[in-house]
């Protein structure tokens, strides 16, 4: 990959994208992680969660607003460390692979939590709502290899 020099448009504008990428990532997994805090998102999300493979088995264990906290935890704390990037270069790899874990698994629900896909006037239609994470999972994939700006 050709590195822009630092004085160059180009640069001026991928730099761009990367910090609004960066702030975005930040504020979405913060709001989304203090909205995991509430009883309705705590309910929103037990179908997503009740149906997977991997997580299945957590409301066995745990009650739904104590599974909806403790995802509401990890999520602000991925965010946390996002903007610690901005001062420690070296958590971007380790960022990067949380935002990847986070994203993979919230995308996995599309193919695991039933009547999430409908058709509607001959078109496939889904929660794009869980959709939208393809665009922070290839961020988070940008972070973990990407260099100093």
């Amino acid at each position: 990959m050709q590195v822009a020099n630092k004085n160059s448009g180009s640069y001026v504008i991928s730099s761009a994208g990367y910090y609004i990428s960066l702030f975005g990532s930040f504020l979405i997994l913060l709001w989304v992680g203090i909205f995991k805090f509430t009883p309705t998102e705590a309910q929103a999300i037990k179908p997503l969660i009740e149906n997977h493979l991997m997580t299945s088995w957590m409301y066995d264990v745990i009650r739904v607003q104590t599974v909806s906290n403790i995802i509401g935890v990890i999520e602000i704390i991925v965010a946390l460390l996002i903007l610690l990037t901005l001062k420690f270069e070296k958590l971007k790899k380790y960022v990067g692979v949380g935002m990847c874990v986070i994203f993979l698994m919230t995308l996995s629900y599309l193919f695991t939590t039933p009547n999430i896909w409908s058709i509607i006037d001959g078109v496939p239609h889904t929660d794009f709502f869980i959709l939208k994470d393809l665009m922070y999972l290839g961020f988070a994939v940008q972070l973990m290899v990407s260099r100093k700006l």
